[in-house]
């Protein structure tokens, strides 16, 4: 296995992807943040006393995604061309699905950014939760989903088993 991001002598160095043709390229990101019955009421009814929970965690999952070459080693700087940040309200799990979208035009891809806008929008949630649940679980991060570059069309085969229950 070739690792891209090593030179020829084991180190870092950014990609150059000077050479590789501009595609329309999209990503869109997943993961979910737990909580107890009680902080998910009050999320779901907006009476979190810091504001509007799922307002301010859409705004800080756009920021955190348009400064990932900032915060990721190695990552290039991408001209975002449109980026959204959705939520999904799971009253059974009291759990917060978040799902971030990246699109660009370019020669690399937006993965990063997406990754990274669910992150951020997942941890501005715990954030402004943490007086009501210190005991909140962010996880199940993952890319759902990318088109687009020479490796084309790619669905995660695990989100789509994490959305059928299995």
């Amino acid at each position: 296995m070739e690792f891209t991001h090593l030179d020829e002598q084991g180190r870092a160095r950014m990609v150059d992807v000077g050479g590789k043709a501009e595609t329309r390229r999209e990503a869109v990101a997943s993961g979910r943040i737990l909580m107890s019955r009680e902080c998910f009421a009050a999320v779901a009814a907006g009476e979190v006393e810091k504001g509007d929970v799922l307002a301010a965690a859409r705004i800080a999952g756009i920021m955190g995604a348009k400064r990932t070459a900032e915060l990721i080693p190695l990552c290039h700087i991408l001209q975002l061309d449109a980026l959204s940040v959705e939520f999904a309200m799971h009253p059974e799990e009291c759990a917060v699905e978040a799902r971030c979208r990246a699109k660009t035009r370019g020669r690399t891809g937006a993965e990063m950014e997406a990754l990274t806008g669910v992150s951020t929008a997942l941890l501005t949630i715990y954030d402004m939760c943490k007086a009501i649940d210190k005991t909140m679980e962010i996880g199940q991060i993952m890319l759902v989903r990318k088109s687009g570059g020479k490796s084309g069309e790619f669905v995660n085969p695990k989100a789509q088993r994490e959305r059928d229950g299995e």
